[in-house]
């Protein structure tokens, strides 16, 4: 009985934080009103280090070591995973609606598993090929808004989108990186600490270019980030690697399709936005290739 409540209890805690994960476009679209994407990013990650760091004080007491390699690794994970990242996320956000971001942003996987085969060589078999051709073409149908051809005819692709699509490739390294260098390190601490350097490479960027400016932050601005910084990355990270140890990688994984439904379905309701049929069409191409990719595992 206690065995399946706690079960009970991880699921519900998985399906919050990609309610949260989901939330955090809906947030992002809001702060982007406000504060440049330079700013919004760094007091993103300056609050959400300080909350990491303070966990894993809490949970252990101390702060654990590194080496050089985990060092020039996190130093990577930083630039790509949170510098880079937010930077494009905040900015695409000034433009692209926060459902429609949220379903290019749900090929991560998926462009993931591509360059894993272009640099790494890994191998795929005929159902992960055709969900990763699925996935891509839904992905196209929604950055061009139901228009595709579009790329054919020599037309370029709003720079709101584009930065979406910077999002991606800084995501799939960012993972990339960390599976490749950071097997002896566990997952919150790559992730406490590279939000930190990240945080670090943010802050420094936005004071030497002088846009760190809150004066135009309004209470529901504050209201959103404190949002990012605990519901999006402290809490959700936690209960995801927490998801993780109680139903394995691969379980626990299918539930990060949940984040373009809320990301889409919190964005009608909060910001009034209204899916078209490019958004549905392209959505369903996406959610039909992750599964095929899902289904079969990668050939060794």
């Amino acid at each position: 009985m206690s065995t399946i409540s706690v079960s009970h209890g991880v699921h519900i805690r998985l399906i919050l934080t990609m309610t949260f994960w989901g939330g955090t476009f809906v947030a992002g679209r809001m702060l982007a009103a406000e504060l440049s994407p330079l700013t919004a990013a760094s007091l993103r990650f300056i609050l959400a280090s300080a909350m990491l760091l303070t966990t894993i004080l809490i949970r252990d007491r101390r702060l654990p070591g590194i080496n050089k390699t985990q060092g020039l690794a996190l130093v990577l994970l930083g630039l790509t995973g949170v510098f880079a990242y937010n930077i494009f996320f905040f900015t695409g956000l000034q433009t692209v609606e926060a459902g429609r971001a949220s379903m290019v942003i749900a090929v991560n996987p998926v462009i993931t598993a591509m360059l894993a085969m272009l640099f790494f060589k890994e191998r795929s078999g005929l159902s992960r090929t055709a969900g990763m051709i699925l996935a891509v073409c839904g992905a196209l149908i929604v950055i061009t808004k139901g228009n595709p051809a579009m790329l054919l005819q020599g037309d370029s692709v709003g720079e709101g989108e584009l930065y979406i699509i910077g999002c991606v490739l800084s995501w799939s390294a960012y993972t990339l990186i960390g599976k490749r260098l950071l097997t002896d390190m566990t997952p919150l601490i790559a992730v406490a600490y590279s939000c930190t350097i990240g945080a670090l490479f943010l802050t420094a960027t936005a004071l030497y270019k002088g846009q760190l400016d809150i004066s135009n932050l309004s209470i529901q601005g504050a209201g959103c980030l404190f949002y990012f910084a605990f519901f999006g990355t402290t809490l959700g990270f936690i209960w995801f690697y927490d998801g993780i140890k109680a139903l394995g990688a691969a379980r626990a994984a299918m539930y990060v399709n949940l984040v373009p439904v809320s990301g889409i379905l919190l964005g009608t309701l909060i910001l009034a936005e209204r899916p078209g049929k490019s958004l549905l069409i392209g959505g369903l191409l996406v959610f039909s290739g992750i599964y095929l990719i899902n289904r079969t595992p990668a050939a060794s």
